[in-house]
């Protein structure tokens, strides 16, 4: 039998770019990827304008929970992606790790907090 690929997605908060990240390739995979999410300072909950986008593409991950960062998770991924958790993520030799430059969703709640104000 073959082992899966796995996919790490890390962020500061797993509470949007991550759990975005994780939710699409669990999609767009249909399950042949084994696929994993984690923060290193998690939030509470998921960040709700990240739920709504993703109900957007008919994707709920109104369900999930964010989960801190494990170096059991790393060693147990062939690829970690990392966006924004600086040095937070363990390494390991023989694992593929990638830095997306990705903006943090949090932001997104203070533009349109802007916008709504300069009307």
């Amino acid at each position: 039998m073959t082992k899966k690929v796995s996919v790490l997605f890390v962020c500061v908060h797993n509470a949007g770019r991550s759990q975005m990240a994780a939710a699409y390739l669990s999609y767009l995979s249909h399950g042949t990827i084994e696929v994993r999410s984690a923060g290193s300072m998690p939030a509470d909950q998921i960040n709700p304008s990240v739920v709504a986008a993703m109900l957007e593409e008919d994707i709920d991950i109104s369900k999930n929970v964010p989960k801190i960062l494990t170096t059991e998770a790393v060693q147990d991924s062939d690829y970690i992606i990392t966006m924004g958790c600086g040095d937070a993520c363990p390494i390991f030799p023989g694992k593929k790790y990638l830095d997306w430059k990705l903006e943090d969703p949090l932001i997104w709640g203070l533009i349109e907090e802007i916008r709504g104000q300069k009307k």
